[in-house]
């Protein structure tokens, strides 16, 4: 398999088609629901709480047709029916997630983190999903506790980086000082850090000189 491409969906007011009512079914629903979806549920037998929940529940096997208009689909059902699932999507070229079973699926949900703004997402591209839940308990532990003062202050920056045009490259050296100043680090200590950071060196800066945890990303996360 080629490598994914990370993508963050709006689904907000859109028909997502759930194929499943049992357990796990009712697990993606929470999910989906979360995300502000419209949720249409197809499965010869419903789960009570996924009845409750309000969707538009069909009792009945999979159609087709219950493909139209949909965003995407999640197939949470036996191994025959989500692969009945991902050929009818295939044609209409409707993404798939399907639970626990990659060979049928075209897209992948993620384990995921949530605090202040921040969402990281991970992936196993659904071979090791348990490894996915290890990996996301991790990258939450070594967050800062303070993270929506991160947020708040990488916001306001930006706001004055595109004011002032300052050029992409030189971004992430002034955040890093920005972010310092939140623990009162002194200018020159900020100053080194930003050095090593420029010379494209943001894990040693931290480990030898700097104030806050780095976790260093893509050039495209500065913009």
């Amino acid at each position: 398999m080629n490598d994914l491409l990370p993508l963050f969906l709006n689904l907000t007011g859109r028909d997502v088609l759930l194929v499943g009512g049992g357990r796990v079914a009712e697990a993606k629903l929470r999910q989906l629901l979360a995300a502000g979806a419209h949720v249409r549920v197809v499965a010869p037998a419903i789960a009570p709480a996924i009845r409750a929940a309000g969707v538009d529940a069909h009792e009945r096997g999979f159609e087709p047709a219950d493909l139209d208009g949909a965003w995407l689909v999640v197939a949470a059902a036996t191994p025959e029916v989500n692969r009945l699932v991902a050929d009818a999507a295939e044609q209409r070229r409707v993404f798939v997630n399907a639970v626990d079973d990659p060979v049928n699926a075209t897209a992948f949900l993620s384990g995921v983190v949530r605090r202040e703004g921040v969402t990281l997402a991970i992936s196993t591209s659904g071979d090791a999903p348990a490894l996915t839940a290890l990996l996301r308990e991790s990258l939450d532990a070594v967050l800062p506790r303070d993270l929506a003062a991160w947020i708040a202050t990488a916001r306001d920056q930006r706001i004055e980086w595109r004011r002032d045009r300052v050029p992409m490259d030189e971004r992430k050296p002034l955040l890093l000082h920005a972010l310092n100043a939140i623990y009162g680090a002194t200018a020159e200590h900020a100053k080194n850090a930003e050095k090593t950071v420029s010379a494209g060196s943001a894990r040693s800066a931290v480990d030898r000189d700097a104030a806050v945890p780095w976790l260093c990303g893509p050039e495209d996360s500065w913009l």
